[in-house]
């Protein structure tokens, strides 16, 4: 049982381990969705945003933990 304990534990660490990535691209969504709404840009450069914006959050996110590992 402690078994399944422990793999509950991984799978949940995996989706809040990193809060300010979390964070990151929620706001990154919202300001994007926003701008889509009220006619900033247009549906494609939206796209462009997020898929650029989601990618470099994760880059920053790969590095501080990157950062973080070599510390140690």
């Amino acid at each position: 049982m402690s078994i399944l304990r422990i793999a509950f534990k991984e799978l949940i660490g995996m989706f809040i381990d990193d809060g300010a990535l979390a964070l990151f691209c929620l706001l990154l969504v919202l300001g994007v969705g926003l701008a889509a709404k009220f006619g900033l840009i247009g549906p494609t450069a939206g796209a462009v945003l997020l898929v650029a914006g989601c990618l470099s959050v994760l880059a920053e996110s790969v590095a501080r933990a990157a950062r973080r590992k070599f510390r140690r």
